[in-house]
């Protein structure tokens, strides 16, 4: 209203002039505040491990192999051990008999007389021809039947598997005890070399591979690692680790030569009268040779006997502990590479518990001190 008591009319420019000028200033405001909010303080710095916190971490990891793979060993022993007691039955109940029965010597001595006949240039002796077909003999009768039951191969293979598992659960605890990032830690063991390639372009792999492959079989420098061990053991394919005998199938085809010397004037004499008096012949030298050998028997045992004894500790000690074909090949390999490539002389491994010797595998047990039996059936399930 005017001084008049007249209403002004109300103008509508300046209220929206008005309503522009406030939003500017609120937008103003605002502004000067966001600027006057502090900056977001930077993340902590990366932590520096210090060099001897690194010389304990290389030593604890060098004491979790030496940890886990005392009872690897044990469990592979084990299960070796029992490989070697069915050998021994197989042998005893199987083999000796057959070899020293008395059909079975007539047969050889065939056998033998065939191989002479085609020697020829270029062919082995009949002895080593021999030697070869009893070797046959014991695989299939000895070892192809107990390695249905426990297979040095696979005792090997489970017992890499046990070992790296066993070696994964110590490292867990390295990255704590000495305050080391994981993702630092995790780089180092990538740094580290667990299997050597065997050539310039072949396949190796760093401790850190190697923990984490679930299934190990499907590292490839593990497939190539364990190839190389197969080829250093003779084996084909799955097949079993032959024992050789070919001392004691030696001797036994020399004994079939002079075997067959002695009985050739009875031959030649039968093949000269011919008819009904050579058969009478022939079946007199039969049955005195028989009588003959019956009495022989019990000496010719005791030497087979002897010698496949001799035969049978040397492929022990083969399966047990050659680093190129042993069970324990692969873990040693492994075992050396992080071992020797950490090995410092200024510096100790630290003592790390070892790891407990009653850790299962999955669906396998490890054998027990006092009973191996039940370890041995689990194998053969698991190869099913």
């Amino acid at each position: 209203m005017n001084m008049a008591g007249k209403r002004v009319p109300a103008n509508p420019a300046g209220g929206r002039t008005a309503s522009i000028l406030r939003a500017l200033g609120i937008a103003l405001l605002l502004a000067t505040a966001g600027c006057a909010t502090p900056e977001r303080a930077p993340g902590p710095p990366p932590v520096q491990v210090a060099d001897d916190t690194w010389l304990q971490v290389d030593g604890d990891i060098v004491a979790a192999s030496q940890a886990a793979r005392e009872p690897a060993r044990n469990y592979a022993h084990g299960f070796m051990a029992r490989w070697r007691e069915l050998v021994h039955q197989r042998t005893e109940s199987d083999f000796i008999p057959w070899l020293t029965g008395y059909w079975t010597r007539q047969w050889l001595a065939i056998r033998v007389a065939w191989y002479k006949l085609n020697d020829g240039e270029g062919n082995d002796p009949a002895v080593r021809r021999l030697a070869a077909y009893l070797q046959e003999q014991y695989d299939g009768r000895v070892l192809a039947p107990v390695a249905r039951e426990i297979d040095p191969a696979a005792v090997r293979d489970r017992t890499t598997t046990l070992y790296v598992r066993l070696l994964g659960e110590q490292l867990q605890a390295i990255p704590r005890r000495h305050g080391v990032p994981r993702d630092q830690f995790d780089r180092r063991l990538a740094d580290i070399p667990a299997i050597a390639p065997p050539s310039p372009g072949a396949p190796g792999a760093s401790l850190r591979e190697l923990v984490d492959a679930d299934p190990l079989a499907r590292l490839p420098a593990y497939a190539a690692l364990n190839a190389r061990i197969r080829k250093a053991a003779g084996e084909a394919g799955t097949g079993p680790s032959g024992a050789r005998i070919s001392p004691a199938a030696e001797q036994a085809s020399e004994k079939m030569m002079s075997r067959l010397a002695v009985s050739g004037g009875a031959s030649a004499a039968a093949a000269a009268v011919g008819g009904v008096a050579g058969m009478v012949i022939s079946l007199g030298a039969a049955g005195f040779g028989a009588l003959a050998h019956e009495s022989e028997r019990p000496a010719l045992e005791a030497q087979l006997r002897e010698n496949l004894a001799a035969a049978l500790d040397e492929q022990w000690r083969t399966l047990t502990e050659d680093p190129a074909s042993s069970v324990m090949a692969a873990v040693d390999h492994i075992a050396g590479q992080i071992e020797g490539g950490l090995a410092r002389p200024e510096t100790l491994p630290l003592e790390l518990p070892a790891a407990p010797q009653e850790s299962p595998l999955p669906d396998l047990p490890p054998v027990p001190d006092d009973e191996t039996g039940a370890a041995a059936a689990d194998v053969r399930d698991a190869d099913r």
